[in-house]
């Protein structure tokens, strides 16, 4: 059992390393593909977006409080409200939202 652990942490290291390492090795030139840039630009929004997006619906008691408050903010931002502004606005909503659900 224990030489299994030693095993996990050397193939974790070494698939960490090797994404790491190896697209600088590979790609030496500019990426001048539009399709690959991007893909390459968007990866770090999409990433933030699916490890949020639960946590927003399992913030709450009620499911229902979260979607609301998700909308309202989504709404809000695309509106052009700052960060602050759309996060109290979601504290509330949930709170208004979890007094009468």
């Amino acid at each position: 059992m224990r030489h299994n652990v030693w095993l996990y942490i050397a193939v974790m290291a070494a698939t960490t390393y090797a994404i790491r390492v190896l697209p600088l090795t590979i790609i030496r030139r500019p990426i001048k593909s539009t399709l690959i840039r991007s893909f390459l630009y968007y990866v770090p929004y999409v990433t933030l977006a699916v490890m949020t997006f639960p946590a927003i619906l399992d913030a709450t008691q009620s499911v229902w409080a979260a979607v609301a408050a998700l909308v309202v903010g989504i709404v809000l931002a695309w509106c052009g409200g700052g960060l602050f502004l759309v996060s109290v606005v979601c504290c509330v909503v949930v709170f208004v939202a979890e007094l009468f659900l």
